[in-house]
């Protein structure tokens, strides 16, 4: 009785001590706060304006709130534009990538949250959904003439200036007035400093390719790199206070928002999954390859990664800002296991000196 209840002592401290999940940061970025895309499918440009702000923290030092929805503005005037020359034969959707707000900087530049909030007529939070079937309504109308004048744009652009408001071609920032162009040069933004990264071997490693992803509408290139290589750049990157822009797959179930945990346990049965730490399965570039090509990793979500941590058993965990709000155990923020990066992280973004320099060399 005495050695079964020794036992049992033994088993309970080891659980406290070990069992439950201890994550305890190693590297972190500062960013700004969480934000909600509420009924928008934007999550692309609220992570890529995270991004973005820790970006000119890091640059500039300075404290920056971005719109998001300025930059979502100009791509959907540039997703049109897609739509009608590829005669409705491609992606006009809610969705897009990280790249897409580098090109709107390209194109238009950035401004201030406080200058252009995306909500009208007093509204409180964002909604997009008639606002997309009013677009794609008069897009598909289009798609039935046998030609068009230029007055499709100006109608286009007079629908999103009811449900996000005009374009602000001057404003005044702290004191100072400035254009978007103007602002993104004073943040020191330069969309050729930034690149995308993934990892699949349908294309050859090292060199350029268009990635096949539904809401690739722009055509945006990746540079491609083994899977191990791109944690090693992404562990470099934190390291060196650079923080990350991530594109991938949340429709597992172990991804879990409400507990802040993004995991790939080898036994997705166990009762405990949300408590405690386990063993995780072992993620090769095959099965990247296959789970991919399958279709059971699917672009699905955006988010920004900030930092590194690591639970009680030494697993190392990716801090990511999510844009779903504060109502989960971390705040709006959650970990994902480096098993759950390696397999289900479809792209990456960062800038270009956060690459390393043995790896930089490899690329084409």
């Amino acid at each position: 009785m005495k050695t079964s209840f020794f036992v049992f002592l033994l088993i309970t401290l080891n659980n406290l001590l070990y069992g439950q999940y201890k994550l305890t940061p190693k590297f972190a970025i500062e960013c700004t706060n969480v934000k909600n895309q509420q009924r928008t499918g934007t999550c692309w440009s609220f992570a890529t304006s995270s991004f973005l702000e820790s970006e000119v923290k890091r640059l500039k030092n300075i404290d920056v709130d971005l719109s998001e929805m300025f930059s979502v503005r100009t791509t959907y005037i540039d997703k049109a534009q897609n739509y009608i020359l590829r005669q409705g034969k491609a992606n006009f959707s809610e969705g897009s990538l990280s790249h897409d707000v580098i090109n709107a900087v390209q194109r238009v530049g950035l401004v201030p949250e406080s200058v252009f909030s995306g909500k009208t007529d007093g509204e409180t939070i964002h909604n997009h959904s008639e606002m997309v079937a009013a677009c794609k309504g008069m897009l598909n109308g289009l798609q039935k003439q046998k030609t068009l004048s230029p007055k499709w744009k100006k109608a286009l652009t007079s629908i999103l200036d009811v449900y996000l408001g005009k374009a602000p071609d001057k404003f005044n920032y702290e004191g100072k007035e400035y254009s978007p162009k103007s602002f993104a040069a004073f943040l020191d933004i330069k969309p050729k400093n930034y690149t995308s990264y993934t990892s699949y071997t349908h294309h050859p490693f090292y060199e350029k390719f268009v990635l096949e992803i539904p809401d690739n509408y722009s055509n945006g290139i990746y540079q491609n790199i083994p899977i191990d290589e791109l944690e090693a750049v992404l562990d470099y990157a934190i390291a060196n206070g650079y923080s990350v822009a991530w594109d991938g797959d949340v429709s597992e179930k172990t991804f879990n928002h409400s507990e802040g945990l993004a995991i790939l346990p080898a036994d997705k049965e166990r009762n405990d999954l949300w408590d405690r730490p386990g063993a995780e399965i072992k993620v090769t570039q095959n099965l990247r390859q296959e789970t991919f090509e399958s279709k059971s990793t699917t672009d699905d979500h955006l988010m920004h990664i900030v930092g590194i941590a690591f639970d009680n058993k030494g697993t190392k965990y990716y801090k990511v800002k999510n844009s779903w709000g504060t109502s989960n155990v971390f705040k709006g923020y959650l970990y994902m296991s480096e098993a759950y990066f390696k397999l289900k992280t479809v792209a990456i973004l960062l800038h270009n000196d956060a690459i390393p320099k043995k790896i930089a060399k490899k690329l084409k």
